[in-house]
């Protein structure tokens, strides 16, 4: 039987791979990978040679009906993002839809997201989060933010290092300025950052700095009391 598997990567630190992801990656018939070039240099540091396919955003609809064929005639094929599970803010979701309505088996194995990490080291209640992702960048942003200001539950975000001043500005005005968040990147990396404060202290914090590196914000929801 075909087998789809999802295997995360390292967000930064290649050592968080796990040996059962190691394994996959030897015995798989090919992968399909978010990026080719940075898939192929971590085959290259774990030292195994295999066939890379490019499965993206921009070709994962205009090339569905191939991909499921190419899967059939395999007995096992690997999903991998640039970083992370897949599936997560990364392609996927739709692979798997699809697989499944083909009964392709699907297996996912456990490994590096960015969300947990940072969601743990928050100090923030952790216990019940809702996880959001990247927000929509222009049409309903506004009104998805509005939406969550009755969310009692850590809200998790993902965004880009060149919107963060502008993100965080936009959370103080919508959540309130004394609204305890932390902000992490550069996770399992040299010059990792967890920044913890309230909203307005974190956007004091990173206003006038380059800033690098992918970007999680935890919020704290909303108190009823």
């Amino acid at each position: 039987m075909s087998t789809l598997i999802l295997v995360p990567t390292p967000i930064g630190n290649l050592q968080d791979i796990t040996l059962r992801a190691i394994e996959t990656l030897k015995q798989c018939d090919y992968l399909l990978a978010e990026d080719t070039r940075n898939t192929i240099f971590l085959l290259k540091h774990l030292g195994i040679e295999k066939k890379v396919y490019a499965y993206h955003a921009h070709n994962e609809h205009k090339q569905m009906e191939a991909i499921i064929a190419h899967i059939k005639m395999a007995s096992m094929v690997a999903l991998v993002s640039d970083a992370g599970t897949p599936g997560i803010s990364d392609p996927g979701f739709l692979l798997v839809r699809t697989c499944i309505e083909n009964q392709i088996k699907i297996e996912t194995l456990p490994g590096a997201t960015a969300l947990i990490p940072a969601l743990v080291n928050s100090g923030l209640p952790c216990h019940r989060f809702c996880f959001e992702g990247f927000l929509p960048q222009k049409k309903g942003r506004q009104s998805r933010l509005q939406e969550l200001t009755a969310e009692t539950r850590t809200m998790v975000f993902y965004e880009s290092p060149y919107r963060l001043v502008k993100c965080l500005q936009q959370f103080a005005e919508v959540f309130g300025a004394e609204r305890m968040c932390s902000v992490s990147r550069e996770l399992t990396k040299m010059f990792e950052e967890n920044y913890r404060g309230t909203l307005q202290q974190a956007l004091a914090h990173f206003e006038g700095k380059a800033i690098k590196g992918e970007i999680v914000i935890v919020v704290a929801g909303f108190d009823e009391g």
